[in-house]
């Protein structure tokens, strides 16, 4: 039996590689398992806005970033910092509205949808809508009610994917019930 050498190539890219075809085998399931492809854009969301919740504590102990002032710095740290500490892109961050209470995230190459082509029939998937809960999830636990929908996607056919956010308040710390 002979022994294979030491593998070539970086191990983040393998591992990127098995996390997106995991990735793919758990969206194919949720197909199989739900009726229509809103039913598995929820449970993508739900899926990501759990991972968001935890993700967040990990995020502010490595980033070593302080508080954001305001909505356009805390779109910066998204893009700059998160997106590259987890992903391994930089997303452009552009399409602010007048107001300042909105932005897109522009991904030339997402890393979820390498290998990827929607199924027949499933139009209305939206492939990787466990990103859109993911932020959502984070941003929620520091303090931030956020709208996150996906506005264009190369898998149905978009030249790039874009990631809509919007602020719609500030949340208050919630002091349980009795702890004054």
């Amino acid at each position: 039996m002979s022994r294979q050498g030491n593998r070539a190539g970086d191990p983040r890219k393998v591992n990127g590689e098995l996390f997106t075809l995991t990735y793919g085998a758990l969206v194919a399931q949720l197909i199989k398992d739900y009726e229509n492809d809103e039913q598995v854009n929820k449970q993508l969301d739900k899926m990501g806005y759990n991972m968001g919740v935890r993700l967040i504590e990990d995020f502010l102990a490595r980033a070593n970033t302080g508080r954001c002032n305001d909505f356009r710095e805390t779109a910066d740290v998204i893009a700059k910092v998160a997106f590259k500490m987890y992903l391994g892109l930089t997303p452009v961050v552009s399409n602010w509205s007048t107001t300042g209470d909105e932005f897109s995230l522009l991904l030339e190459s997402n890393p979820l949808t390498e290998f990827v082509e929607l199924p027949p029939g499933h139009s209305n998937l939206n492939y990787s809508n466990l990103l859109c809960g993911a932020l959502r999830g984070a941003l929620e636990m520091v303090q931030m009610d956020v709208d996150v929908r996906f506005v264009q996607d190369i898998l149905k056919g978009d030249n790039i994917t874009e990631i809509r956010l919007k602020f719609i308040k500030r949340l208050e710390d919630a002091v349980p019930v009795g702890e004054d």
